[in-house]
């Protein structure tokens, strides 16, 4: 079809409204009071990436996040990502620094180590990782296992990255592997800015979303 269908439902299409829209609707009903204050743009970019106003409630951010994140991609840091959605979702125009978004899940080595390890591609793909984890920005939308891995391999001396997205979303294991990160610092004295978002709701939009907010102050 070369021409525009006839117009016969009433909608704003005009992309940068929409944008400007959702994010005043987003601010009018979400409670946004528990959000640190430089982190409130990240809290509306994820609940518009996950349609939730209530998102807001069940947010968990270090308050070093933003921070933490934005310098290390100012100063060139990749970012890992556990899924290629996650990846294909970042807006690479945002990016500072034409940053590496880099996700090795397809890696020749990952079956082999998954088979080894008896765990998920996805986890073993995080082992890959090392090499470029120093001062990376992790973003973990998919699966727990992944974000378990990682937690496992920084207790056992790996590079630490300069924040995680941890956001894995499901029914086995993603409650539990979120909890697990709001729980690192007190628990073993390693402290890593992140934004997690407690219970079993996460996902790649979602975690794209945080990294598209993370990478650039403007909304």
């Amino acid at each position: 079809m070369t021409q525009r269908p006839t117009r016969r439902y009433e909608y704003v299409d005009a992309g940068p409204d929409i944008y400007v829209d959702s994010f005043a609707t987003i601010r009018r009903e979400a409670d946004l009071s528990g959000v640190p204050t430089d982190a409130e743009k990240l809290a509306v970019r994820m609940i518009h990436g996950s349609g939730q106003v209530d998102l807001a409630a069940d947010l968990v951010i270090h308050s070093g996040l933003v921070s933490s994140a934005r310098a290390a991609l100012e100063a060139g840091a990749p970012i890992l990502c556990d899924a290629t959605m996650v990846a294909t979702g970042v807006t690479r125009s945002r990016l500072p620094q034409d940053n590496d978004v880099l996700c090795l899940l397809n890696d020749e080595r990952v079956p082999e180590l998954a088979r080894t390890w008896s765990t998920t591609r996805t986890a073993a793909a995080v082992s890959l990782w090392e090499p470029c984890l120093d001062g990376a920005v992790v973003a973990i939308g998919n699966a727990p296992t992944a974000l378990f891995h990682l937690l496992e391999m920084i207790l056992d001396g790996a590079p630490r990255p300069a924040a995680i997205v941890g956001c894995p979303v499901g029914f086995i294991g993603a409650a539990e592997s979120k909890q697990a990160l709001i729980d690192f610092h007190g628990e073993h004295g390693i402290e890593i800015p992140f934004v997690t978002v407690r219970g079993r709701r996460g996902g790649s939009a979602m975690t794209s979303s945080a990294l598209n907010a993370l990478a650039q102050e403007k909304e």
